[in-house]
């Protein structure tokens, strides 16, 4: 009986470390979503007011098998677009997901934005853009961007403000969700905001360590001196 006693008081023991653990570990996350908001929450501009930089950084998300960029993807390269018409940029860099062959988000970036009457050569594309991290390092390293407008959706937006403050970028944001006052689908944004928990988390850790991405190469400027 008493080795039946001291086995469930260890039982319990264990059980409250686990949970003590696991509410720490979210108290934590949640902290640094809340930092990040903090941060961000003065670098977020309306497309009008935003300052002029010379790059507008946009970033990928969803594209359908036709090719057809989500409402998501498409709502920032328009953003994009109508920044670059209102002379707040002089180019478009368009990064995003070509891991394989038949999946293509810069290329569907480009052909929606040429659609909107952005010119060719304003126009710059990033196949190499996996994660948010990825982007923005890549940015700086290969593209040799400096300063840039952020182009994304208000969910993402203080994790990618973040994460290129962390590298030494100098940036602004510009909200997508103006070109969709109406919202999205509310699981798409449910799933959206939860998944920023782990993401943000994830981006830190990765600017602390200092990770670099698996694919940069040799420079390719923007604008050429």
């Amino acid at each position: 009986m008493n080795l039946l006693k001291r086995r469930r008081k260890l039982a319990v023991k264990i059980l409250l470390l686990v949970l003590g653990t696991g509410i720490t570990v979210i108290a934590s996350v949640m902290v640094l979503r809340a930092y990040t908001l903090l941060h961000a929450a003065n670098r977020i501009y309306a497309s009008a007011d935003v300052p002029e930089r010379p790059v507008a950084i946009i970033f990928g998300a969803l594209v359908y098998p036709s090719g057809r960029p989500s409402h998501m993807l498409a709502d920032r390269v328009a953003m994009g677009a109508d920044l670059y018409h209102a002379g707040k940029v002089e180019a478009l860099l368009m990064t995003g997901d070509n891991s394989r062959v038949e999946y293509n988000e810069p290329e569907a970036m480009r052909q929606y934005a040429l659609n909107l009457g952005v010119p060719d050569e304003a126009i710059v594309l990033d196949y190499a853009g996996f994660r948010t991290y990825d982007s923005c390092y890549r940015a700086r390293d290969i593209f040799q961007v400096e300063a840039a407008i952020l182009v994304t959706q208000d969910f993402h937006l203080p994790r990618a403000i973040l994460t290129c403050d962390g590298l030494g970028l100098d940036v602004v944001g510009v909200s997508a969700d103006e070109q969709r006052p109406q919202g999205y689908k509310l699981s798409s944004m449910l799933f959206s905001q939860v998944r920023e928990l782990p993401a943000t988390t994830l981006a830190a850790w990765d600017l602390l360590r200092g990770r670099k991405p698996t694919y940069l190469g040799e420079p390719l400027p923007i604008f050429p001196e």
